[in-house]
């Protein structure tokens, strides 16, 4: 009878592989998709659920859509900053572009909600392209001055141009429809965001494992060394300007449409600090790192409201006004000291999480 251990070892821990298929697979491990299928199996649980009125609430779903619409946004982002190493501070402006873009179509032309993401997303890629142009030519600090640029652009384009944008009144936008079905409850919409988001990451993976995402590593570790060894540099780094815009533009549609309004404030320069933010956060280069940065970002200042509306009740209503600003100070100072004393960010955690337990119950550790 095998011990305990061996079991474990035998359909968890263990890393080895007996081909090229299986080391390239997206799930390498039993114990990365042991660990998936339980991921899965409890959220259809929590969805179905839901459904009969047991478990998350429409808030709870809420909270969930604008995780997903995030990570599909941060996951652009991080092709961009972490694989090809293209600093940018006009991600929100993208996330624009996509949301406007689809907003008219739905409004003006009654473009159905899925071509209208498509659109976005492909409308939000061009820009992509334009902007990444300057990069043949400019990189590091003065390439993110050009995407800062753009940011501001961009603001004033949709606040301004009212005969289009409708200026700071928005757009409003109907109740979006997939397939006859409707997502106007929020746990409609997070089924329809849930799988997209599975879509789009299985996208962005498949494109790390190709000759696309080894030529974006290669332009990261040493742009020169990349262009002596045949990479053309120009064009790599206009895909990857074009794949990130096109995700950024897919969540400002999405985000759009949960909102059901369009306006400027959602894609303003702070929220292009906020991504970046959240790709530092949960460690640069790592897929698995845009989904811890993006659940710690976006619960954080959900988690210290909630904390503070306690201590109002509990105590004095009037201590709202005293830690309603302690909430900002806590969020960004929070964001700080991840980046001082963990620069690898939430997913440097994870993985010595997940060492440990790839060889317990061993009494030893690999240091």
């Amino acid at each position: 009878m095998r011990s305990l251990s061996e079991i474990y070892n035998s359909y968890f821990s263990s890393t080895s592989v007996s081909s090229y298929q299986e080391d390239e697979r997206i799930f390498r491990t039993r114990f990365i998709r042991t660990w998936f299928s339980v991921l899965l199996i409890i959220t259809a649980i929590i969805w179905g659920g839901s459904i009969f009125g047991v478990g998350a609430n429409e808030y709870h779903y809420f909270i969930g859509n604008l995780i997903l619409i995030n990570l599909i946004a941060a996951i652009g982002l991080q092709l961009l900053v972490g694989f090809t190493g293209l600093l940018s501070l006009g991600h929100a402006a993208f996330m624009g572009v996509g949301a406007y873009t689809s907003a008219l179509l739905i409004t003006k032309l009654g473009c159905p909600f899925i071509l209208s993401l498509l659109a976005a997303g492909l409308v939000a890629a061009l820009f992509g392209i334009i902007v990444g142009v300057p990069s043949l030519r400019i990189k590091g600090f003065y390439l993110m001055v050009a995407t800062l640029a753009f940011q501001f652009v961009i603001e004033y384009l949709i606040v301004h141009w009212d005969g289009l944008t409708r200026g700071i009144r928005g757009i409003e936008i109907p109740t979006p429809h997939f397939l006859g079905i409707s997502l106007e409850k929020h746990h409609a919409f997070f089924l329809f965001c849930f799988s997209l988001m599975v879509f789009l990451m299985w996208g962005a993976k498949n494109i790390m494992r190709s000759k696309i995402g080894r030529a974006f590593i290669a332009i990261r570790d040493n742009d020169v060394s990349a262009e002596i060894i045949g990479i053309s540099i120009f064009r790599y780094k206009l895909l990857s300007f074009s794949i990130s815009s096109f995700y950024a533009g897919l969540a400002g549609a999405l985000y759009a449409s949960l909102l059901r309004t369009a306006i400027p404030e959602d894609y303003m320069f702070l929220n292009s600090i906020i991504f970046l933010a959240m790709v530092l956060v949960g460690g640069l280069g790592r897929l698995v790192g845009a989904v811890f940065g993006v659940i710690f970002i976006t619960l954080v200042p959900v988690l210290l409201g909630l904390i503070v509306s306690y201590v109002a009740n509990a105590y004095d209503p009037n201590f709202t006004i005293y830690l309603g600003p302690m909430k900002e100070f806590v969020f960004g100072g929070l964001i700080i000291l991840f980046i001082i004393f963990e620069p690898e960010g939430l997913v440097g955690i994870w993985i010595r999480i997940r060492d440990y337990f790839r060889i317990w119950p061993l009494p030893y550790i690999s240091e």
